[in-house]
């Protein structure tokens, strides 16, 4: 028998059956599908503002995943804001939505709404007279407040948009300019409103602070950011961030998406499952939203940790997450979440395809090499300001070793406690988050290098990556539209290692390097951390702001003592605020 013939012919069944199973998912007829709200968008505080203050909106309850979908958000908005106006059954000439009607817009939340539906236009249903320019700029740009360039026919979208990002800083502790200065542009659109396609490109030269410039020696990577190279003689960075999708929905309920781009999971300024602190990533999303349920498939392609010498392909991991969420009643979202890291020789494991399988019992009958995590999360909304939410990640959690030895190495896990207070103390438009996450050593890591829950030599959830503890407050005032102050402070105390130990803060250390298992948070060569910031930002017009900002930094650990104060000044087109938040 030819061997290599019936390997061929094997893998050719294998392909056909694949091709069938997609069919049969993914059938010919697609549905309105909608693109996606960008990183850290204006609107999603909004969003989140909106769904504290309805509280029995329990489509609004499924915010736990990041980013929003631009229809999704739009209709919601719509409705709300019918609603909110009264409309009486002709049948029975009673208020047919008598709970929305007292929802307590502010002035500034008009405006807000207004901006939220302005920018993704495409799907709004009412008049749109308002969101045309006055004066349009060479008759063909600017048609639009809110798009540089825009088409909006029945069957076809299309927004382009410029960005720009120019920032100057100046620390106290050095001569030379802190800066960022950043240029590209953003395309979004709609075929038939049934695929929607986004991409973004953007040409970037920066010189962080201090804490940016010691994550690279340390990592030797840029946070948030993947390939880079030394930019001229500062002592700075240049590096391209490129991402694109598409997206269309496969049945009525079934969204599909693929690209290269970022994703977040949780309610908090944290993630402890997938923040979108680290860089951009191939993959593929599956997000099944019927009845009270959401369920999230996610398939990752991902860099194992890597020194780079000179060009080269660069290895390959994978990782498969799923996200199920159900609203309890109409105030409570409880979630569960599990994934795995693994790596089989830059191939894909097909098992982990399964979108509704446990994982972890993958992972064991194919021998337990990989890196298994599961985790809970929940969000309340209460009283019509206040939210409360948290996440718990567990990595080899064993109850038995906690009864017996909380300090042992085993018990792997960490936990998110956070609350968000809306129009905080009766003052409108003023919004309070506190939060806290503890993560015990040796989360995230694994038996190997190759199967930590990193990429690029960044972690792919918390930026603290493990054996700390962290203290975030927020504060968020808009006296006016186009005014935004905001503040932050974050306290985090660490154990790094000490004197050639591995004491589990380092998750890019497999853990069989450690030696003992007296392990608690802090436990090694303790450091201590305070950054704060603050900023004001004005929106001369739409999506371009003028932004003055102020953070303290002081660390302490580690044969560093540092206090260095930085103030910064800048314009921003179409693009987020950058954050040096670690």
């Amino acid at each position: 028998m030819n061997t290599c013939k019936t390997n061929h012919s094997y893998k050719m069944q294998i392909i056909k059956s694949l091709l069938k199973l997609l069919v049969f998912i993914f059938p010919l007829p697609a549905f309105a599908q909608s693109t996606y709200l960008p990183q850290d968008a204006k609107e999603n505080v909004f969003i989140e503002r909106l769904e504290i203050k309805q509280q029995k909106n329990t489509d609004l309850n499924f915010s736990t995943l990041k980013p929003f979908n631009r229809k999704f958000i739009v209709q919601e908005a719509e409705f709300l804001d019918s609603a909110r106006m009264g409309y009486r059954d002709p049948a029975t000439n009673q208020d047919k939505f008598k709970e929305w009607t007292d929802l307590n817009l502010t002035p500034i939340d008009e405006y807000n709404l207004h901006s939220l539906l302005m920018n993704s236009a495409e799907w709004v249903t009412t008049p749109k007279e308002n969101f045309a320019s006055k004066k349009p700029f060479l008759k063909s740009l600017y048609k639009t407040k809110a798009n540089f360039f825009e088409v909006n026919n029945p069957d076809f979208f299309l927004a382009i948009n410029p960005i720009l990002n120019v920032t100057l800083a100046k620390e106290r502790d050095t001569s030379n300019l802190v800066f960022l200065n950043s240029r590209g542009v953003t395309i979004r659109g709609l075929i038939a409103k049934k695929v929607g396609f986004a991409a973004m490109v953007v040409d970037n030269q920066e010189r962080g602070p201090a804490n940016f410039r010691q994550f690279e020696q340390e990592y030797r990577a840029v946070p948030g950011v993947g390939f880079y190279k030394p930019y001229k003689t500062s002592k700075g960075f240049d590096y391209f961030d490129g991402r694109g999708y598409f997206t269309f929905s496969a049945a009525k309920f079934i969204n599909f998406q693929a690209g290269y781009d970022k994703n977040f999971i949780g309610n908090g300024y944290r993630s402890l499952f997938l923040s979108d602190f680290g860089n951009s990533y191939l993959f593929v999303k599956i997000n099944t939203r019927i009845w009270k349920i959401n369920y999230q498939n996610l398939f990752m392609e991902l860099m194992p940790q890597f020194t780079k010498h000179g060009d080269e392909l660069l290895d390959r991991k994978y990782a498969a997450m799923h996200h199920l969420s159900m609203n309890v009643n109409r105030w409570l979202n409880i979630g569960l979440f599990e994934g795995v890291i693994f790596g089989r020789k830059n191939r894909f494991d097909f098992q982990y395809l399964n979108p509704i399988i446990f994982l972890r019992h993958i992972e064991g009958t194919v021998g337990s090499p990989d890196n298994a995590l599961a985790g809970i999360d929940f969000k309340a909304n209460v009283a019509h300001r206040l939210q409360f939410y948290g996440q718990m990640i567990m990595d080899e959690f064993r109850i038995k070793e906690i009864r017996d030895d909380s300090k042992n190495w085993v018990n792997k896990f960490g936990f998110q406690l956070g609350m968000k207070y809306v129009d905080a103390f009766n003052i409108k438009n003023l919004d309070l988050q506190f939060e806290t996450n503890r993560v015990r050593p040796f989360v995230y890591s694994h038996s190997d290098s190759v199967a930590n829950y990193t990429h690029y030599n960044q972690p792919l959830a918390h930026p603290l990556g493990a054996n700390f503890q962290e203290f975030i407050g927020i504060a968020r005032f808009q006296p006016a539209p186009k005014w935004m102050i905001y503040a932050r402070a974050i306290y985090y105390y660490k154990g790094l290692d000490s004197l050639g130990t591995n004491f589990g803060g380092n998750i890019f250390k497999p853990y069989v390097t450690r030696s003992g298992t007296d392990f608690t948070i802090g436990g090694g060569e303790k450091v201590k951390c305070l950054n704060a910031y603050a900023s004001v930002s004005y929106e001369a017009r739409e999506n371009f702001f003028i932004d003055l900002g102020l953070m303290l930094r002081k660390y302490r650990g580690n044969g560093i003592d540092s206090n260095n104060p930085m103030v910064s000044a800048g314009i921003r087109w179409n693009i987020w605020k950058r954050n040096y938040d670690y």
